[in-house]
């Protein structure tokens, strides 16, 4: 555990964070993190059991509040009634993260189109609703305040298999990197945004019952998560158990070096560069 002097100051005993997703995975893990540090906590889920569940588990663990808020991040009125009653009971917000996020496959570019568009309503309408209904009071509060949203590795390196999800990841960490540049300029400091990219993570979207060797524990993201935003850091990009930072920089550059080369789209996967990408891995040049 890292020395909880050198966090920012948001993380901090009273600090209201409001955290979507938090039911489970991610979120939850977060949850109690900030409830371990003093802090006022709204989770943030859609209704049910396991929101219930979560929030008793997390008072638990908290000296401050917790406050349990069903809410379906891809309804904005839903979301605009959840920071009315945040602002009522507890004034103003010091940390928006906005985790929720689905994983199911809808398929092939050309199919299922209602199903696309529900996913881009959570992964990334729930996002802008977010910020949309918490930033302007962030703003006018005049305190320090953190945006994280939570992003994919798949949003930069695109790997076959979801196609939806990767573009809804996509279009987050931009929405992502254009929310902190205006943040600059609106805030100076006083308020920054930041991407966390998880590595493999051991969540309900992993699929399996038992955390896989390879896999981190959400509890180490949110922890790694912390720790950089406090050092300031806005792409958050967290290795794994597998997969250390030289070889997400790796495929990442490979990934954007397709744009710069010229060579087919997401050639990483493509069959006559199978040798090229491995050579590329293992140290060589591209070329």
């Amino acid at each position: 555990m890292q020395n909880e002097q050198a966090l920012h100051s948001v993380f901090g005993k009273g600090q209201v964070a409001v955290i979507t997703g938090a039911a489970s995975g991610i979120g939850l893990a977060a949850a109690r993190r900030f409830a371990a540090l003093g802090m006022t906590i709204v989770m943030v889920d859609v209704g049910g059991d396991a929101l219930e569940r979560a929030a008793a588990h997390v008072a638990e663990l908290a000296t401050s509040d917790v406050l349990a808020a069903a809410t379906d991040v891809s309804q904005y009125d839903q979301v605009l009634r959840l920071e009315a009653e945040v602002a009522r009971r507890f004034g103003g917000v010091a940390l928006l993260m906005n985790n929720a996020g689905v994983g199911n496959n809808p398929g092939l570019p050309w199919e299922n189109l209602s199903a696309w568009k529900a996913l881009m309503d959570v992964n990334l309408w729930g996002v802008v609703h977010g910020v949309r209904a918490f930033l302007p009071g962030m703003l006018q509060g005049g305190q320090p305040g953190l945006v994280i949203n939570t992003g994919s590795k798949q949003g930069i390196t695109s790997p076959p298999g979801n196609s939806a999800y990767n573009l809804s990841k996509a279009a987050l960490k931009n929405y992502t990197e254009s929310l902190s540049h205006a943040l600059l300029g609106a805030a100076g400091n006083r308020i920054t945004a930041h991407l966390l990219i998880p590595g493999f993570t051991f969540t309900g979207m992993t699929g399996v019952s038992e955390k896989p060797a390879a896999a981190w524990t959400p509890e180490q993201v949110v922890e790694f998560m912390i720790l950089r935003v406090s050092a300031g850091d806005f792409y958050v990009l967290c290795p794994d158990n597998a997969v250390d930072r030289a070889t997400d920089e790796r495929r990442m550059r490979w990934a954007m070096d397709d744009v710069i080369l010229n060579r087919p789209a997401l050639s990483r996967w493509h069959p006559a560069f199978e040798a090229e990408f491995a050579r590329f891995m293992a140290g060589g040049e591209p070329k």
